[in-house]
């Protein structure tokens, strides 16, 4: 089998005659976290969706376990995929034990199954069952509810998950806990993650590569290191800003 679980090889997406994304090679490898950091308009959400079909891209591959992902049949590939998005997405009139089953039970796993993967997931993001499983949506706080979206596209244990900047609408204090606890979780869970962020904080703190995208092209690949050492044009924006908040918390020690 590839070291690659996702790798997209000379992909364009349009939209009329502007380039969303332009001749995009970039492999993920197999259990990695690779964050897709940039500014807004960069293409990472774009990106993002191309792998499961949410859009379909003119020119190009995009592999998925090594296959053209215009091979799958679509509903099996998004199955094959954990989706997490900013907001959760969460279905207003579903309790949360209720989203959390939504995949496995459409995947036809009998009950007592579906059962007992929405307790396991909900104590893997640090739900108790027994306080939050009768709880609708707007009986939770944003962060309650982006633990229950991060259980959801757990809960069929996809292989791949995708995560479009699923923190960034939370507050800082509470996004800081999720970004910690979603780092422990990372390790126990050995998935493939793409994760969509504009904080390179948060790039820095969750992904093992970081892809730096401007205008719809792929600006190079970096461990955290070796963006924090870079010298590259388009990196140095980001480490500026980085460097200033470091700065800020230094003068008010």
């Amino acid at each position: 089998m590839s070291d690659s679980a996702i790798e997209f090889i000379n992909v364009t997406y349009r939209i009329g005659n502007r380039a969303l994304i332009s001749d995009l090679n970039l492999a993920v490898h197999r259990g990695e976290t690779l964050m897709l950091l940039g500014r807004s308009g960069s293409g990472k959400t774009t990106t993002l969706k191309l792998i499961n079909r949410l859009l379909e891209h003119e020119e190009g591959k995009v592999l998925v376990d090594g296959r053209s992902n215009v091979e799958w049949d679509a509903i099996k590939l998004r199955r094959h995929i954990g989706f997490a998005i900013q907001e959760a997405g969460l279905f207003p009139h579903y309790t949360v034990r209720q989203n959390v089953a939504l995949v496995p039970r459409l995947e036809g796993w009998d009950g007592s199954r579906i059962d007992a993967r929405v307790k396991e997931v909900l104590r893997l993001v640090e739900l108790p069952y027994d306080q939050f499983a009768e709880r609708y949506p707007k009986e939770l706080s944003g962060g309650q509810r982006q633990r229950v979206g991060l259980a959801r596209a757990l809960a069929a244990d996809p292989p791949i998950l995708l995560m479009d900047e699923p923190f960034g609408a939370l507050d800082p204090i509470t996004r800081a806990e999720l970004q910690q606890e979603f780092a422990g979780l990372k390790k126990k869970l050995s998935k493939t993650v793409v994760f969509v962020t504009h904080d390179v904080t948060e790039a820095l703190l969750l992904g093992d590569r970081i892809a730096l995208m401007d205008s719809g092209t792929l600006k190079g690949i970096f461990t955290p290191l070796e963006f924090i050492r870079s010298t590259d044009k388009f990196v140095q924006p980001y480490i500026s800003a980085f460097r200033a908040g470091l700065q800020i918390l230094d003068s008010g020690a």
